[in-house]
């Protein structure tokens, strides 16, 4: 079958034009990628985070006590809106892991002396689990074995209520409710120095003195079920029993990381993606209404020859529908890719058994459509001009443009520039829309460089807060229950143990109206120097007398400031309720934080001051007698060794940095050489005889040359400020998505982020120019000037 004749045209039209029109597709390519990407990602976690919590049984209600009797089970069962419910033992150990000289923190699960539990079923991956008679089999997270190189039948170590244990490991697993796997006290996860024990319920029982008993019970609920009604119950019912309050799977710590992650990618397809589709649309609407314009004869001649304007507006919007879709195809290859690659690291960093990637039709649906209208809104001012010409005014050469001396012309007169000068200044203001466009567009990629460049900033800013001003001890001795002072003093024996400062968790709930968080006040001694809370300036601030002070986001997130106050639900002992005064806001980055004075607290309580933590510095060279004595020490549940977070968390971060700052650096060239290539290749076009009869004039190869790059940096230039200020609302609103009750973000722009963030584009942009500049020094002066332009 003959190809039809416009249709022949078309494809000429796009070899011509082959390198703008790949700049254009590259640009469209990068909104579909990322909605691809962010869409794909954000359903294969969803679907693989629905699919592993049904097959697992995840609890939608959880909560801890002290020491509840089994009896209790059949009422928690009658309660309203329950479905299933399972009690269980659950315990903190201290590990002696071969080859690790520092003492490693466990959590160790009971498992129901028959059949499989319940609800939290761990997903056996490897081996088998331990057999219901054994007293020193355990089975563990498939994360801690990896990272300490462990198989079935490898031993070590675990110091269990005060009695060492010599275990074996039967086999790993992983836990629809340790899928991001936090140690007691940690900020990062550290599988090497923490992980989840399952052992039997009877062995675990027998160790913790709780037969018969349970420290900890999950509850899943019917359809009918709400988790505000049952929590409320099933409080009043362990109560008696040393309670810790339950909540809700909206505030398990796992749960909690995993919907931030899927939030940052919603935010992350509903803000990029439409920054490029706009670009995509400007750069049609220029290179359409170029060739609109260039072709007027042959417009004309189409119309004559009997045409229809139907025919000619479609040979245009083909060109524009083939422009995007060579940007779709490339999207949806790069962001199927993308996607598939970044859903695996998801799995691998998230402890997934499987992945659920199924991309759906839907998702490239609407990518394909977003670059289309993309496309065709750029396209629509070409095709209407080319539509409303009759042939007889279309075949005619159009009358030059009138030329009035405005405000521009007295200033460069006034200012003595030269006539290149002034030339560049003309072709600004001759065309004023398509120049605005442009400092629009260069300034999103100054916004973008922007937006990934703050991060070591903030991230230094995170380190030197939370490390160095507030979290200043080399330790953390986590206890395993309460103790009185006399602790601190067994702590500064311990060999290398240089100062010791005693800090109390206590559970309550903070309420102000109607608005509450579950949180665990941290208090701790006024002169404390190891631990302590910073306000915004990073001064230490410490609570006056029986008053409060709230983290940033707690305070935000209760609507509280300093002055108001809050009531305080204590979910221990004989779990008053106070009311206390809001002192003063702290800056804390990680976790929601609730602070007070260890002995006013006591004083509220009325009981004697407790510690549920030892901060301690230490010897550095006396580490490894200090880890032997932690390893040995009854009531230890834990240790966290700050100066290794400090090292792990720089590094971790270091390295997702630098990745995402090239992907940034990347699609921000893109953007720039989209924009300038293009409008630098259309300057030419429309130049071209102007230029030549400069060259013909006497004007050298640098002054023509000038005159074509001037206006491309005097554009670029002129973006900067505008992207300096989208930048700056581009990464404000990072921070405040990245926000959750886990970590947030300190917003930090210093002026090297500016700068590095100008170069690039402004380099980019040269680049584009000089290309485009070199067509100059092979223009046939000749054939330019026998054009009719």
């Amino acid at each position: 079958m003959a190809m039809h004749v416009l249709d022949r045209k078309l494809l000429r039209d796009l070899k011509r034009m082959w390198a703008q029109v790949l700049a254009i597709a590259l640009v469209l390519a990068c909104g579909v990628m990322i909605l691809v990407l962010a869409i794909g990602v954000q359903r294969s976690l969803q679907d693989t985070l629905d699919a592993y919590y049904e097959r697992n049984r995840f609890a939608e209600v959880f909560s801890g006590a002290k020491r509840a009797p089994e009896s209790l089970l059949g009422e928690i069962r009658a309660l309203p809106g329950v479905r299933v419910a399972e009690t269980r033992i659950v315990g903190q150990v201290v590990l002696d892991v071969p080859g690790l000289s520092e003492p490693a923190a466990g959590r160790v699960i009971s498992l129901p002396e028959i059949d499989v539990p319940a609800l939290n079923l761990p997903l056996v991956v490897t081996g088998r689990p331990p057999a219901q008679d054994s007293v020193d089999e355990v089975m563990v997270t498939r994360a801690f074995a990896d990272a300490n190189g462990f198989v079935a039948g490898d031993r070590f170590s675990a110091n269990l209520n005060g009695r060492k244990r010599e275990l074996t490991i039967t086999g790993t697993a992983l836990s629809p409710e340790y899928i991001y796997v936090l140690g007691p006290g940690a900020m990062l996860p550290d599988n090497r120095r923490f992980g989840v024990l399952w052992m039997p319920r009877r062995a675990l029982a027998a160790a913790f003195d709780l037969q018969g008993a349970f420290n900890d019970v999950s509850l899943a609920l019917t359809r009918e079920g709400r988790a505000e009604e049952v929590i409320p119950a099933l409080d009043r019912i362990l109560a008696p029993y040393g309670g810790a309050g339950a909540y809700g799977r909206a505030e398990q710590a796992s749960h909690i990381f995993i919907e931030g992650e899927l939030t940052q990618l919603r935010a992350l397809a509903q803000i990029l993606p439409p920054i490029f589709f706009v670009i995509s649309a400007f750069l049609v609407n220029m290179v359409l209404a170029r060739i609109v314009t260039l072709e007027r004869g042959v417009i004309g001649l189409l119309k004559a020859l009997g045409y229809s304007d139907l025919a000619v507006a479609g040979h245009f919007l083909k060109f524009a529908s083939l422009v995007a879709a060579i940007g779709i195809v490339i999207g949806w290859a790069v962001g199927s890719w993308l996607a598939q690659g970044m859903a695996r690291l998801y799995t691998e960093f998230f402890e997934f058994p499987y992945l659920v990637f199924d991309p759906r039709g839907d998702s490239y649906a609407i990518s394909a459509a977003a670059g289309l209208v993309a496309a065709g809104l750029g396209a629509v001012q070409g095709v209407r001009r080319a539509v409303r010409m009759p042939p007889a005014v279309a075949m005619v050469p159009p009358a030059p443009p009138t030329f009035k001396r405005g405000l521009s012309d007295r200033l460069a007169t006034w200012a003595r520039f030269s006539q290149p000068s002034m030339m560049v200044l003309r072709g600004i203001t001759r065309w004023p829309g398509r120049a605005t466009f442009s400092v629009l567009a260069i300034s999103a990629a100054v916004a973008m460089l922007m937006s990934a460049s703050f991060f070591p900033d903030s991230l230094d800013e995170i380190i030197d807060t939370s490390f160095f001003r507030q979290n200043r001890q080399d330790a953390m001795l986590i206890l395993t229950r309460d103790q009185t002072e006399n602790v601190v003093e067994d702590v500064r024996h311990l060999p290398g143990v240089i100062a010791a400062e005693p800090m109390q968790y206590l559970p309550v709930v903070l309420r102000h109206g109607h608005l509450s968080r579950r949180i665990a006040i941290e208090a701790r001694d006024p002169d404390a120097t190891l631990s302590r809370v910073t306000d915004a300036s990073g001064q230490p601030v410490a609570p006056a007398g029986g008053g409060i002070i709230l983290s940033d986001r707690l305070a935000e997130r209760l609507a509280v400031k300093p002055g108001d106050k809050v009531q305080v639900e204590v979910l221990t002992g004989r779990r008053d309720t106070l009311t206390v005064p809001v002192t003063d806001i702290a800056t804390v980055y990680f976790g929601l934080g609730a602070y007070m004075d260890r002995g006013a607290l006591a004083r509220l309580l009325r009981s004697p001051p407790q510690a549920s933590v030892v901060n301690i510095a230490m010897d550095r060279q006396r580490a490894d007698a200090l880890y032997a004595a932690a390893k040995e020490t009854p009531g230890l549940a834990g240790t966290v060794l700050l100066f290794q977070t400090r090292a792990s968390f720089r590094e971790t971060i270091s390295r997702n940095v630098l990745n995402t700052t090239v992907v940034y650096i990347l699609i921000a060239v893109l953007i720039t050489v989209g924009v300038t290539y293009n409008g630098a290749r259309i300057q030419l076009s429309e130049r071209a005889r102007e230029l030549a009869s400069l060259r013909i004039l006497g004007f050298s190869r640098a002054e023509v040359s000038y005159i074509l790059m001037g206006e491309l940096m005097l554009l670029s230039i002129l973006a900067q400020p505008v992207g300096w200020l989208l930048g700056w609302a581009f990464a404000y609103a990072q921070v405040k998505s990245f926000s959750s009750d886990l970590y947030s973000l300190p917003f930090v722009m210093n002026p090297a982020t500016y700068a590095k963030a100008s170069l690039v584009v402004l380099a980019a942009s040269a680049a584009s120019a000089l290309i485009v500049r070199r067509r100059i020094d092979s223009l046939d002066l000749v054939a330019v000037m026998k054009t009719r332009e």
